[in-house]
Parts: structure tokens; sequence; C-alpha cells
């Protein structure tokens, strides 16, 4: 019991000193990783190799595509090219259904793209349509946020359920098919929290000082067509990656498959829409790519939300070396729950340690060999509870969670906020896909 109490204790002090002390969220998250791992007993050596792995792990894999978006972001905003794709879509849905657009776009967008990239990606955008429409930011991010990890938890092609199916011995197609099933309803769930509760927090589309000021006009900035090629262009690439690894290789296995898996890498998929940007300017001169210029003032504002992130990957990484997760899962596994037990373990794992892959590659590991004796052994019930282990490992997004600080810092969150929307709304949102689980399991099982 001595490790939950001191990941309570870890997330109060969190909590404490980023909203009461107004330290910032680096440092808080940094003494939060070291103070756990040293009261937990961990050896010391081990503390500081976890804290390292963590932040070089997590920008490793994060932190180029943190500042390729940031950029993108950026050109889009100041070229004019997101306000026109904000006037394009808001005279097809209207300025009141912003959260709803941005819900739908993250559940397509998170089957095939890591829920954090594609926040990234249309965080710019979101910002627009919230200024276009008069909204807080809010609501638009936290509908985004929650219809990205629906789908990132529950449907393949994602390694999370990918893995969890084949740990399982779970069908694919029944993996993807109910997992589609289900993200819908939890996405659903998250778009009406994100209009009853998020949207009555107020949270500006951009801080002081951050607002484009010296906009063009809609007469000189660029078409919707070629605003919109640098955000879904990269996508797309994701998308036909994912596609072409799949087992049954759909698009055969010769030398266009290696370019495809070349050019379909994040990193690479959005230095082609950093290149794509670049057109967008009406005209593209030297100064912007300087230090003081847009480029410059792109990788300026990422660098404090690299750091942020990677310090939450120190955070991280330390809970899952201290054996937390172990811990949870084990214990839990003991209860007689039916459907409602890979839930609960991959959520105390998840909350635990803060990695929904983790969570789902766990839970299922530890469900494997009780399959058979809980009833789960028929084809369907295998992918139920394939997707019952995603909707736990969406609960709940907290301070240990890399994409929580994604959220929160793209989004002009502070902590608090964070906690009291992002953090909730995991909540609601994986809890009701559970409950859509137990429904369907009750109906075809």
């Amino acid at each position: 019991m001595w490790l939950i109490v001191l990941l309570v204790l870890a997330i109060v002090f969190i909590v404490f000193a980023t909203a009461r002390l107004k330290m910032h969220a680096f440092l808080a998250l940094l003494l939060a990783a070291f103070g756990f791992g040293i009261l937990s007993g961990m050896p010391l050596d081990v503390v500081v190799k976890s804290v390292n792995d963590g932040f070089g792990g997590t920008i490793g894999y994060i932190g180029i595509v943190i500042v390729l978006g940031s950029v993108i972001g950026t050109f889009l905003e100041k070229s004019g090219g997101a306000w026109r794709l904000a006037e394009g879509i808001l005279k097809i849905t209207g300025k009141k259904n912003v959260p709803l657009t941005m819900s739908i776009m993250g559940y397509v967008v998170s089957i095939p793209v890591f829920c954090d990239s594609g926040f990234v990606i249309l965080s710019s955008l979101n910002k627009a349509l919230a200024k276009r429409a008069g909204i807080t930011l809010a609501a638009g991010a936290i509908a985004l946020s929650l219809g990205l990890y629906a789908t990132h938890t529950m449907v393949p092609p994602t390694p999370g359920p990918i893995a969890a199916a084949g740990i399982l011995q779970a069908d694919l197609g029944l993996v993807i098919l109910w997992g589609m099933i289900i993200a819908a309803i939890a996405c659903a769930a998250g778009w009406v929290f994100a209009v009853t509760v998020a949207a009555k927090v107020d949270v500006p589309p951009y801080k002081e000082g951050e607002e484009p000021t010296d906009l063009p006009s809609l007469a000189d900035a660029p078409g919707p067509l070629s605003s919109l090629l640098p955000i879904f262009l990269p996508i797309v690439l994701i998308v036909m990656k994912s596609l072409a690894d799949f087992p049954s290789k759909p698009f055969g296995t010769g030398e266009a498959i290696r370019v495809i898996g070349f050019v379909g890498q994040p990193v690479v998929a959005l230095l082609i829409g950093f290149g794509l940007a670049l057109l967008l300017p009406k005209k593209l001169d030297r100064e912007m790519l300087s230090n003081s210029g847009w480029l410059g003032q792109a990788i300026v504002a990422s660098a404090i939300i690299i750091l942020i992130t990677g310090a939450g990957g120190s955070f991280g990484k330390v809970l899952q070396n201290s054996g937390i997760a172990k811990m949870v899962g084990e214990g839990l596994s003991t209860w007689h729950l039916g459907i409602f037990l890979p839930f609960l373990i991959a959520a105390g794992i998840k909350t635990a340690q803060g990695s929904s892959t983790v969570a789902i590659i766990t839970t299922a590991g530890l469900m494997a060999p009780l399959m058979v004796p809980l009833g789960f052994d028929e084809p369907t019930a295998r992918a139920l509870v394939v997707v019952v282990i995603g909707a736990g490992a969406m609960v709940v997004s907290h301070a240990n969670d890399s994409f929580f600080w994604v959220v929160t810092q793209f989004s002009n969150m502070t902590p608090e906020q964070g906690y009291r929307l992002q953090t909730l709304g995991t909540l609601v949102q994986g809890t009701v896909g559970a409950i859509a689980v137990f429904i369907a399991a009750t109906i075809v099982l």
C-alpha cells in the first residue's frame, strides 16, 4: 500500500506546486519523479536511469513531432490558412457544433495515428475554430482529445489493441468491429462531457501576446485545399503506413511498401507537411525562417511543451519501474467481476503508471490464463475483452501521462484545469465504454 500512498502524495504535490505555488510544471514533475523513486525504495541509480530513460524515450518519440506540428500550426495561423479553414468549417457545421466537429475528427484520425500526434496536428485548427466561433478553447480541445483517446485505446492498428488481440488470441476483425462500435459510444459520451462541462471553463484560444495580429486579409489567405494539405496529407501518409503493416499486406511487399513505410513515419510525414506549410504565405521570405521569424517563434514555443512532456515521461517511467503496475494488476485479478474485471485492472494500471499501451499489454498478459475459467473463450468474448481493456486504459489521464501534458499545454490549460477536464473526461468516457461493452456482452454472449 505504500506505493499507492506515494502515488497519491505525488499527484497532490504536482497539483499543489503548479496551482498554488505557481511552480513550473517541468520542475514539479521532475521533483515528483525523484521523490517517488527515492521514497519507494528503488535503488538510487535505477531512479536516475528511470528519469533519464523516461525523458529520452518520450522526447525521442514525440519531440520532433511536437516541433514540426508547432511550426505547421504557426504557418497556418500567420498565413491566414487556419482562419480560411475555420470559416469554411463553420459555414458547414455552425458555431454551436465546433466540439462535435473536433470529436468526430479525433475519432477518425486516431484509428491509425497516435493520439498525441493527432492532437498536435489538429491543435492550430481547433484554436482558429474556437476564436472564430467565439467559444472557449476548452470545449473543442477536450472533445478532440477524448475523440482521439476513444479509438487510440480500442481500435487497431494502434499497438495496444493489436498486442492485446495477439496475447488473448482474439480475432482482429472482430476487435476492429466491436472496437469501432464501442469507441463511437464512448466518443459520444466524451462529446457530451465537452459541451456540458468543458464548455463552461473559460480558456482563451490564444495566450496574451500569442494571437496572430498581422494576419493577411482573407483575399490574400491561401485557399481551402492549400490550407488543408499540411494537416491532412501527413495523416493520410500515416494511415497508409498502418494499412501497409497489416498482416494481410494489402499493398504487397515490394519497394513501394518500403517507401510508404518511410514517408508514413510520423516524423517524415510531418516534415512533408512542413514543406507544404512553407507554400502557404503569399510570399515566403528569409525573415519567416529566421530565429525571430515564424519558424523561430514556433520552435521556442514548442520547447516548453517538449520539456514538460518529457518530464511527464520521466514520472511515468519511474512509476513503471517501481513495480506499482504489477502490484495493482495482480491485486485486482483475484476479484470476480466478470467483464468489468479486465476494465478495472487496466484502469488501475493506467492510473498508476500513465501509459495506456503498457496498461493494455500488461492487463492482457494478466487476463490470458483467466479467459477460459471466466468463460471468455468464444471469439466474440475475446474481442470484447480486448475492447473493455482499452476502455480501462483511458481511465484516467493525469500527470504521469504524456498525453495529459500535450493536451493542457497545446490548449492553454493550467494543470488544475487539466484535472477538471482531461482527467475527469477520460474517467467518464472510459466508464461509459465499459458499460457499453457490458451491455453488448449481455446481448451477444
